[in-house]
């Protein structure tokens, strides 16, 4: 069960529009390492998770990457508010204005919809966990390079808030990956040790 509180986890607040901008944050929204996939990833992978710890860290993270998702779309909106035709034209959003307006749509920078062949969940807790932090630093890489494309400071501070919730996230699944290690090694599975590779 979540609470949901009317309001961003971050506030958004661009008034200039910028189609360029748009549509390259757009793939935060609806991308290969966006907040859609990371949501859903992480909201799949929990039910096979073997501690407490473990589970509690996936629905966490999974819940914030909802709030990252809605701020995602906030930015999105906000920047698509009073785009002229030329401007749409300029900025290449044509082709997507003509399939979807300036609705927020699931899609990539490229303009490829999202799918579920973003999201892994293998159903082992080490080999899931891995998959996480890769995908996080993934997400801060993309965060980073789109800051390096916005010049707004509307735009530049909520872009900095996300690439830093991403490395906290990076952080937490390092966590997990431990305590879910160390109870399957009291199992008597023997996975990867911190220090090499235990091949009893």
């Amino acid at each position: 069960m979540w609470i949901y509180e009317k309001k961003l986890q971050f506030p958004v607040k661009i008034t200039q529009p910028d189609g360029r901008m748009a549509k390259i944050i757009l793939s935060q929204f609806g991308g290969p390492d966006g907040e859609l996939a990371a949501s859903i990833r992480y909201l799949s992978q929990k039910f096979t998770m073997v501690t407490p710890e473990a589970k509690a860290t996936l629905n966490d993270i999974a819940t914030e990457e909802l709030a990252h998702l809605e701020m995602v779309g906030a930015m999105v909106h906000q920047l698509t508010q009073g785009l002229s035709k030329d401007d749409i034209i300029a900025s290449g959003l044509d082709p997507y204005y003509v399939d979807h307006g300036l609705a927020v749509y699931p899609a990539s920078a490229a303009g490829v919809p999202f799918t579920a062949s973003y999201v892994q969940s293998k159903g082992d807790p080490i080999t899931d966990l891995y998959e996480d932090m890769a995908a996080e630093q993934k997400a801060r890489s993309t965060y980073e390079y789109l800051i390096d494309m916005a010049e707004d400071p509307a735009v530049l501070a909520p872009l900095r808030f996300l690439r830093e919730r991403e490395i906290v996230h990076f952080q937490r699944f390092g966590e997990a990956l431990d305590i879910a290690r160390d109870y399957l090694n009291q199992q008597h599975y023997f996975f990867i040790q911190k220090n090499g590779c235990n091949t009893k």
